[in-house]
């Protein structure tokens, strides 16, 4: 038995000797045997490879990474690996060829792991998929991150959602992907991004080539940021699946996506849920969807809309040939019948329409016509039998007191036939006889009248008032939006002299004070109406470039004054010389 055991041996040391090229040299029916080998050693040289860094790092090897090292989907969520841990992964993966999804969600990397890791992804040209989200990696982490993409050749997809990033990490972003093209999904749910992050959002959306799914819900983007990143939307090409749910863009930000779809043709999926859109918001977006044919899925569940609006955008979608929306999310609006009528006219031409709405109790609000002014339903009266006051009075009064009993004046004011109920009548004694002397003297009546003109000439000022604010704002939104998508949109392409050759210019991403100024502006910034209510911009004798941004300040923002382009700053296209 010792000499069998010492051949066994024998044997399996030669075998040990020979080489790949004699094992391929020799006439095997299949070469697994050889590749399990080889995968065994790759694995084998991997794991003593994280085991040392393991040791480095004085931590305890995860065995389920031991295990699945050369599987190609690696998932370590909620492994409480720290930066140390993912320091020695880090290592390990360097090398590595065969994972290709890694997920390392919720393991508190922090910017510590993340340099390690990010340091490893510019050398491994093999994952695609990479999970980074709730890793706590703030402004900093967005700047290391930022440098990986402007290296990295291989990623595709990148989740880094709900990291603490705020504006300034949005500016890293926008500088990264103005040059990275290969990310074809991004997700940055759940951060701190506020107007001016939006702002930098739009322009990466603008300058970058390369992505189809953007995921933004969950920031506080609005005002000047969401208008911006409507810019960026009208200019990009390329984005197929927009999430702004959960970030409270407002009617002015509704305003900027309607302007948005009129000129995109890439974006097929849109959700702006839960955005303090109304019935108005909803109007201003319906004017995007009134030409748009390419959108074909859009979320507006948990905006304060009601049935109006319900009918507004089916009216919108319907009433054109070449609308693609096949899927409306309403779930939180109860429709009525009208509604369902007209919906199931419209499925009938287009049965792939579906429309996800809460129930069956809605209504159309009405409102009550309201009692007008008793003394406002008397001078009425006067003016169309061209009768003065007094003259009404001395009709009633038979002594010439000025001054008659109550239940006189009510029998002549029903014998005239003026239209006033008892409810008007109770309203206009109390105001007569507030003294409760059981008649009505003709000065309490000319003083009644008096007030009466004041509050409706008051109510008229008013109403005129919340028109022009109204206006004014719309007209600030559109301005601002129209200044952002010519700051962002790239300038056109140099003539190209015969035998030359021009090589492809992409948008150069700049700091955001470079279209835009925070501050008050003190001359050119008044708004002129003209007498039918139009508004007329004040605007700049200089130059017609020196174009108004709006703050975020009451209900658009106070008027702020941008200045010029530089020279290297951006020039709108040709195409958009009219907007």
């Amino acid at each position: 038995m010792g000499e069998l055991g010492e051949q066994l041996e024998t044997l399996s040391l030669e075998a040990s000797k020979v080489s790949p090229v004699q094992l391929e040299s020799e006439d095997y029916d299949t070469d697994l045997e050889f590749e399990d080998i080889a995968k065994a050693s790759t694995k084998k040289d991997l794991s003593e490879m994280y085991i040392k860094a393991c040791q480095q790092e004085g931590i305890v090897p995860v065995s389920y990474f031991i295990r699945h090292i050369n599987d190609t989907h690696i998932e370590l969520s909620h492994h409480g690996l720290g930066p140390k841990s993912t320091s020695a992964i880090a290592i390990s993966l360097k090398s590595n060829t065969s994972i290709t999804h890694l997920s390392l969600e919720d393991n508190w990397i922090m910017e510590e792991g993340l340099v390690h890791l990010m340091d490893m992804m510019r050398v491994n040209c093999y994952i695609q998929d990479l999970n980074l989200s709730h890793n706590h990696l703030g402004v900093q982490g967005s700047q290391i991150i930022a440098d990986m993409l402007l290296e990295n050749v291989s990623l595709q997809r990148i989740n880094l959602a709900q990291n603490e990033f705020k504006d300034e990490s949005a500016k890293h972003f926008a500088e990264a992907f103005s040059a990275n093209f290969r990310v074809s999904e991004l997700n940055l749910s759940h951060n701190e991004f506020c107007e001016e992050g939006g702002a930098n959002l739009g322009q990466m959306l603008a300058a970058n080539e390369g992505l189809q799914v953007l995921d933004l819900s969950w920031n506080h983007i609005r005002m000047k940021g969401a208008i911006a990143l409507s810019a960026g939307l009208q200019v990009n090409d390329t984005l197929k699946v927009l999430n702004l749910s959960y970030n409270g863009f407002g009617n002015e930000g509704a305003l900027a996506l309607g302007e948005a779809l009129k000129v995109n043709t890439s974006i097929q999926h849109l959700d702006i849920s839960c955005n303090r859109i109304n019935n108005e918001g909803v109007r201003l977006l319906c004017k995007g969807l009134d030409t748009n044919e390419t959108l074909r899925v859009l979320k507006l569940s948990r905006n304060p809309l009601s049935v109006e609006a319900a009918l507004f955008l089916l009216t919108s979608i319907t009433k054109n040939p070449e609308n693609k929306v096949e899927e409306l999310d309403i779930s939180n609006v109860l429709v009525n019948a009208q509604f369902l009528s007209r919906l199931e006219t419209a499925c009938r031409s287009r049965p792939e329409l579906h429309i996800i709405y809460a129930g069956k109790q809605g209504f159309t609000a009405r409102k009550l016509a309201a009692r007008p002014d008793p003394m406002k339903v008397i001078q009425n009266y006067l003016d169309e039998r061209k009768l003065r006051l007094i003259d009404f009075f001395k009709k009633m009064d038979k002594d010439g007191s000025m001054r008659i009993p109550i239940s006189d004046f009510c029998r002549h004011i029903s014998l005239a036939g003026l239209p006033l109920d008892g409810a008007q009548m109770e309203a206009l004694l109390q105001t007569l006889d507030k003294e409760q002397t059981g008649s009505v003297d003709y000065r309490d009546l000319v003083d009644s009248r008096k007030k009466m003109v004041k509050e409706h000439r008051e109510k008229l000022r008013r109403k005129e008032r919340r028109e022009r604010q109204e206006r004014q704002r719309s007209q600030r939104a559109l301005r601002s939006f129209h200044n952002a998508v010519r700051a962002l949109t790239p300038p056109p392409a140099p003539k190209v002299a015969a035998g030359g050759s021009a090589s492809s210019a992409h948008l150069s991403v700049t700091s955001l004070s470079s279209w835009y100024q925070e501050g008050e502006a003190k001359t050119n910034s008044s708004i002129l109406y003209n007498q039918s209510g139009i508004f007329e911009g004040a605007r700049s004798t200089e130059s017609p470039e020196n174009d108004r941004y709006y703050s975020s300040q009451g209900s658009m923002g106070s008027p702020c004054i941008s200045g010029p382009p530089s020279s290297h700053s951006v020039t709108r296209d040709a195409s958009h010389q009219d907007l």
